[in-house]
Formats: C-alpha cells, sequence, structure tokens
C-alpha cells in the first residue's frame, strides 16, 4: 500500500488537463507511441469534437522511483462548471490532486472552486503552471497568484509544459513524494466505493471502485450494500487503457469489477461493495446527492420509443451520475421525461448522447428551475412546482419563491461595466468586488437561478471577449413576483412552451416568444394567431398570414360582385379550416426560447 499514490487532476476549463495527462501516460510507458493521441483518455467523440472532457477517466500507471517500483492511479476530470459532479466523485477516491493554472490565462472561477472542493476532502494540493512554452504565458506573475491562493511557497509551484514536456519528469517525482499512500487496513472486511460506472452490451454494467479496506477477489461472492444485491466477481483487475483482469485488487487500489448486472437500477455510484464471507458493518459515508440546477422535459418524437427511451436514459445515467430523469406526460407532446441537468451545457450534450450512442430522436422542452409554491390556506407548507404546468391558480396563491445562487464571476478590469450591466439586468444584487491583480477582478453576486439558466453564460462569454470565467453554487430559496406566462396557438394552450418568469420581464418576454414563434411556424391555409396571455389577459399577440390561392385570377374583368363572392367562398372555406386545422409546432419553436436576444 505504500507503494501506491492516488490522485486526480483538477482545473478549469481549457487549461491543460488533458495534455498534461497524455504526456505522464507517455513518460511512465503506460501507453505506446503508437496507441499515444491528442486527449488519449478523452474516447468520446464528443469530447474531441468539442475539445472538452466530459468523462473523469481512470488509468494506472507504474513508475520507478529511486529504485522501488510504485503505482501511481490518474483520474483526468472536466473542467466546466456544469460537470462539477464528476469531479466531486474523482476526489472522493482520491489523496492528492495537481492543481493545474495556465501560466497565459491565469487562475479561473473553475480553478478556484474545484480547489475547495480538493480541500474540504483533505487532499494533498500540487500546484502546477502549465503551458509555460507559450509566448503569451505570464509565469511570475500567475506564480504570485498561486501562492496568494493556496498560502504555499513559491517554489512549491511546478513550472510543466504539457506540449513539450518540460518539467513532467520533475512532476512524477514530486507525486510519489508529496501526495500520502492511501490509508486503510487490509485485513479489514471489504469496503470498496463505487466512483463510476459503464454499460457494456455483451458483459453488462462494469463498476469502477476504490478499496477503502480489506481486498476483493475473483470469484468471491460481493453484496451491494445499497441495493442489497449479491453478485459474484466474474472479473476483476486494474484500469490500463485497456483493462487488465487480475485475481484481486488489494487496500488502497483502483479496480474494475465484472459480474453481470444487467439492471442499471442495481449500480448507484457512491454505493459501498463488501464481502460476504466477512461483511463490513457499515457503509462508507459517499458523496453527496446530485442537485439538479436545470430541468426540461425530454420526449420521444414517436410515442410508441417511450420505452426505448427510458432504457436509453437508464444506460446514460450509469455514465453521468449527476443526470436525474422520472416520467410525466404533456397534452402537446404525450409522454416523456422530466429530467434534472447540472447546467446548459450538460443538457445539450445529453440530449447529442441520446442521439450518438442510443440513436434516439428526442424533443427537448423549454428549460426552467424548481421553485416552491405556497397557498393561502396553508401558508407554511411549501408545494414543490416542477413545471409551470403545476402552479396553482393565483387567486389561492399566497407566494412563490425561486432559488437563489451566489456567482463568482472572475474578469479583466476593462470588462467589470459591461459584466455588471448584465448581472444588474439579470436581476442580481452586488455582494463583493475584489481585485486579484490589477487587472483581474472577483466579483460576486446573488442571482435568481432562472435568470443563468437560459442566455447567461453566453452573454457573459460575448461581452467580455471570452475572458471572462463563471462558477455559481445554491444558497437558498427566495420569495419572488413571478407569474405564469402561457403560449396560446389558434386558442389552444402549448403546455411545453409555458414558463414562469418574473412581473417585471412578462411583457418584453411574451412579445419577444411571439414574435420568435411567428418566425418559425409554418405557414397554413388559415390565419395563426400566437399569443402570449398571463391568466386571461392576453399581453402579445402575432398572426402568422394564410397561405392564399388568387381565386379572382381568373376574372378577366367583369362585375365587381362576382369577385367579392369568391373571395367570400374562399373565406368561409379559410374559416372552416381553422376550426379544424391542428398546427405542429416544430422543435426549433421550443429550443428559439433560449436564443431570445439573438
Amino acid at each position: 500500500m505504500k507503494n501506491i499514490r492516488n490522485f486526480c487532476i483538477i482545473a478549469h476549463i481549457d487549461h491543460g488537463k488533458s495534455t498534461l495527462a497524455d504526456r505522464l501516460l507517455e513518460y511512465t510507458n503506460t501507453v505506446s507511441q503508437r496507441e499515444l493521441q491528442a486527449q488519449t483518455l478523452d474516447d468520446m467523440d464528443l469530447e474531441k469534437e468539442r475539445g472538452i472532457t466530459i468523462k473523469s477517466h481512470a488509468i494506472q500507471m507504474d513508475y520507478e522511483y529511486k529504485g522501488e517500483k510504485y503505482i501511481l492511479n490518474l483520474i483526468d476530470t472536466p473542467g466546466h462548471v456544469d460537470f462539477s459532479y464528476e469531479v466531486s466523485r474523482s476526489i472522493a477516491a482520491c489523496e492528492g490532486a495537481l492543481l493545474i493554472v495556465d501560466a497565459a490565462q491565469s487562475i479561473q472561477a473553475q480553478t478556484i472552486s474545484n480547489l475547495y472542493l480538493a480541500l474540504e476532502n483533505d487532499l494533498e494540493i500540487i500546484p502546477i503552471l502549465n503551458k509555460i512554452d507559450l509566448p503569451s504565458a505570464n509565469p511570475e506573475e500567475v506564480t504570485d497568484e498561486i501562492v496568494n491562493l493556496l498560502g504555499c511557497k513559491p517554489e512549491d509551484v511546478l513550472r510543466v509544459s504539457g506540449k513539450t514536456g518540460a518539467g513532467v519528469h520533475e512532476l512524477l517525482e514530486q507525486i510519489v513524494e508529496r501526495i500520502p499512500a492511501p490509508k486503510g487496513d487490509e485485513n479489514a472486511p471489504l469496503q470498496a466505493l463505487i466512483f463510476d460506472s459503464v454499460y457494456n452490451p455483451f458483459r453488462g454494467i462494469e463498476a469502477y471502485f476504490k478499496v477503502v479496506n480489506g481486498k476483493i477477489s475473483k470469484g468471491e461472492k460481493v453484496k451491494f450494500m445499497a441495493t442489497d444485491k449479491v453478485y459474484e466477481a466474474d472479473e476483476v483487475g486494474t484500469l490500463k487503457l485497456k483493462q487488465a483482469p487480475k485475481s484481486e485488487i488489494k487496500c488502497g487500489d483502483v479496480g474494475y469489477i465484472i459480474s453481470g448486472i444487467k439492471d442499471a437500477r442495481e449500480v448507484k455510484v457512491g454505493d459501498t461493495i463488501t464481502s460476504m464471507a466477512n461483511p463490513a458493518t457499515e457503509a462508507i459515508d459517499g458523496f453527496e446527492d446530485v442537485k439538479p440546477m436545470v430541468f426540461a422535459g425530454i420526449y420521444p418524437i414517436e410515442s410508441e420509443d417511450f420505452e426505448e427511451l427510458r432504457f436509453s436514459l437508464e444506460k446514460l445515467r450509469l455514465n453521468d451520475a449527476s443526470l436525474v430523469f422520472e416520467p410525466e406526460s404533456s397534452a402537446a407532446l404525450g409522454f416523456g421525461f422530466r429530467c434534472g441537468f447540472l447546467g446548459m451545457l450538460h443538457m445539450e450534450i445529453v440530449q447529442e448522447r441520446l442521439d450518438r450512442e442510443f440513436n434516439m430522436n428526442v424533443i427537448t422542452t423549454v428549460p426552467n428551475v424548481s421553485y416552491y409554491g405556497y397557498s393561502k390556506k396553508e401558508p407554511n407548507v411549501p408545494i414543490l412546482i416542477n413545471n409551470p404546468s403545476e402552479m396553482m391558480d393565483p387567486i389561492a396563491l399566497d407566494r412563490v419563491e425561486e432559488p437563489y445562487i451566489k456567482a463568482t464571476i472572475i474578469t479583466k478590469s476593462d470588462f467589470v461595466g459591461a459584466v455588471m450591466t448584465l448581472c444588474i439586468e439579470k436581476r442580481g444584487e452586488i455582494v463583493n468586488q475584489s481585485y486579484l491583480t490589477s487587472d483581474r477582478v472577483e466579483l460576486v453576486f446573488n442571482m435568481p437561478l432562472s435568470e443563468v439558466v437560459f442566455d447567461f453564460y453566453d452573454r457573459l462569454k460575448s461581452i467580455s471577449k471570452g475572458y471572462a470565467s463563471f462558477d455559481y453554487h445554491p444558497i437558498g430559496f427566495r420569495a419572488s413576483k413571478l407569474v405564469k406566462m402561457d403560449i396560446l396557438i389558434n386558442g389552444d394552450m402549448v403546455d411545453a412552451l409555458s414558463s414562469l418568469i418574473h412581473d417585471s420581464n412578462a411583457y418584453y418576454i411574451g412579445k419577444k416568444m411571439c414574435e420568435k414563434l411567428r418566425e418559425l411556424i409554418p405557414r397554413q391555409q388559415f390565419d395563426i394567431a400566437i399569443q402570449a396571455a398571463l391568466g386571461s389577459k392576453v399581453i402579445a399577440r402575432e398572426n402568422v398570414k394564410a397561405l392564399r390561392k388568387d381565386v379572382t385570377a381568373k376574372c378577366y374583368g367583369g362585375d365587381i360582385s362576382r369577385k367579392r363572392k369568391l373571395l367570400e367562398k374562399q373565406k368561409e372555406g379559410k374559416k372552416k379550416m381553422k376550426q379544424i386545422g391542428r398546427v405542429e409546432v416544430p422543435q426549433s419553436a421550443f429550443m428559439a426560447v433560449l436564443k431570445l436576444n439573438d
């Protein structure tokens, strides 16, 4: 055990985690030159296309230092705020963390957020200055910032380049020197913490775990404590680039188990595996449950694909434990699922993965957040409102409380005015403003989560020319003056387009939505009225004009009454059509609400 080192890599998005991980794999000869490619651990097509890490990846490396052989278990983690749950799970399986800061971009919001996660778990932090080979790198200034943040000495900050490989050998030595060996008792009953799982269509579910106490052997009977199910460990092994089967995995090490589990609900991330021969009395304290931030409905395009969509979501949840879903139905879209996501990027990635990995074509409704409603009869009993359609009648309603977040924005001092204007427009209240350096400012706001859900991040990036970084965490609920806005198409309410919005924005958003829908709904043989309404009061209206045939084309001259007769006949036909005609709302209309400011 004293020769095992478990560590993860944490950083802001695009600070060079995956590239540095490539160099570590190369210098420890874990991956041959032939197998090595850019971002080796990012094995999803989607990750390579977007240049971001979506999943945390575990891999084992062998390293020799001062004549002794060491086992290094590396977990590469995502950097985007929407995947912070992946980071928290990786941290739970480690004793140390490499905190990477880009020498050109300096400390960003997610760097600080991930650092606090690591400190809460008492991890040994090794600060690393990456990309020192860039012409725009500013190592001295950024080193000072890291020293201020961590309270370490300047010589503790390692300078490396993931691209050229400079400083990587020193980094490997420091991992062995500074990161503590895992603690645990090899002779105690088996306790293994599951931190990830994947679905293999041929072999069932593969669970990735870290052995905290005891050891796990091939062929022994094991119990998953959260579900109380017993299985046989058909195969256990360590995670190289490909799985390496072993006869047993000992205390402190990281590995995988295949036991022929077919039902996705039987493996829970954060669960404890124990042995049936010598069972542990209690489970390991797992990490906290995920708290979804954004909710949206996902519906199959063909209603008979509902069960297929359920299986796809269950398999996807194995690989992405932060996805939460439950069945729901909608008058406009039929049966589907209400899904909880950690943010807008997370929602986009889930949609894309359903399409690519499971061939599921889905419609996604307008994202929203959860509120608490209080009725006048029982003003102290909160009623959870997940969907605008669940909103109670305004006459019976006492008040509505919406979730607030504490948003931390780090930006260049040139953009402070523009960022403040954006946050105040989104009903934010400034809590703190502090200068990290002469031209880098940290702004802290309390804001309603519903205002951040739609386009906040995109607009923040555009007004700061990409220099602002953003991170947030929930701080509770506050009473707000919220109203339910319905969208009516030809007098029929489209429940998937309903939303709960602040009273002050209702007219503006209603008008914008009607204008956007007018552009997106195709013209029919009859007039289509698009209305935004608060209760029974219509606040905005747009019309989609009917396609018209020129019925008077055959009249050459002649009496006007003949033309009028033909036009009246056409008018009657259009009226009849309007009564029986149905308007299909395209998927682009549901998503257009997110881009109201474009």
